[in-house]
């Protein structure tokens, strides 16, 4: 499978900020060294024209965010001081997640080693989120009718309030999360499904809800293509999570989503989200059983495939 990294996924941050910024290439470390990935697999996004962010965002925000707008309020929200690395990180993180999908298009899936930042408005940010990567990826796409019709499966921990606002009003976009009923954010939007989950799920009641509720997302969505923001966030100890899943909990989750999406021959695209752990490598670690579960289903899947006679 083919993954979509930048070294401007990372930039500085003031020191102590909770945001875990080098999850990014050390998940990318990591997957190259086990194998995972190879560097001929690793793809590099170029940031994203205003055209394409418009087809989401505000042209207000936008002007904002590209001109050291953003007021001090705007960035406490935001939970991130603007900086042009930061706004040029956002472009290059959601350009990252529209490449993903355009491969998945070609090979079935693709991820991007960061994205997932659901809890970016239309006309603001909050929540560590700038851009909504996703829902540019999908607008991006439709606009250029390569798919119709999208189903964004988000388990991060924190619902994706931001992508549910934004297709709230679009039959051709199912969003399903499942998250922390009594988690960030406070004030949930609606989803076409949501399911919240009280604190301190684990493992077993976790994968039951989720498998029980996978099947009929896709009947529902009728989607061409879907996303999923694979928020590791969910496992036991994180710092913003309450949930207590187990790694190998998330490894089952991961292998359910991958195999009821790609089962139906559905485009797959993977995306981070969250995921705060106790360290960084950490949190990488976790991130990388996404990527570990997908080639390894895309690898069974090629070799259990029938091969022409010669």
């Amino acid at each position: 499978m083919k993954g979509v990294y930048h070294p401007s996924y990372q930039i500085a941050l003031p020191a102590g900020h909770p945001f875990p910024m080098s999850k990014y290439s050390l998940l990318k470390e990591q997957l190259l060294a086990e194998g995972t990935l190879s560097e001929c697999d690793i793809l590099q996004p170029v940031p994203l024209d205003s055209s394409t962010l418009a087809l989401v965002h505000t042209l207000e925000y936008l002007e904002k965010l590209s001109s050291a707008g953003l007021s001090a309020a705007e960035q406490r929200r935001l939970g991130l001081p603007w900086s042009d690395a930061l706004w040029q990180r956002s472009l290059l993180s959601s350009a990252g997640t529209l490449l993903a999908a355009r491969e998945a298009l070609i090979s079935g899936i693709a991820g991007n080693l960061a994205g997932g930042t659901h809890h970016a408005f239309a006309d603001h940010g909050e929540g560590f989120c700038v851009l909504n990567d996703v829902a540019i990826a999908i607008r991006r796409l439709q606009a250029e009718r390569a798919i119709r019709r999208a189903a964004v499966i988000d388990l991060d921990v924190h619902q994706g309030n931001g992508t549910a606002a934004i297709f709230e009003a679009d039959d051709e976009v199912f969003t399903f999360s499942m998250h922390g009923e009594r988690n960030y954010p406070l004030a949930k939007m609606r989803s076409n499904r949501d399911v919240p989950l009280q604190d301190g799920v684990g493992d077993a009641e976790y994968l039951v809800v989720l498998r029980g509720h996978l099947p009929a997302v896709l009947d529902a969505a009728k989607a061409d293509m879907v996303f999923y923001l694979a928020g590791v966030d969910v496992a036991a100890g994180d710092r913003y999570g309450k949930l207590t899943l187990t790694e190998e909990g998330i490894r089952q989750r991961e292998r359910a989503v991958i195999e009821a999406v790609r089962s139906r021959g559905l485009p797959l695209v993977i995306v981070l989200a969250g995921g705060y752990a106790a360290t960084r490598g950490r949190t990488a670690e976790l991130h990388a059983h996404v990527f570990r579960e997908a080639e390894a289903y895309e690898r069974a899947a090629s070799e259990a495939a029938p091969t022409s006679p010669g």
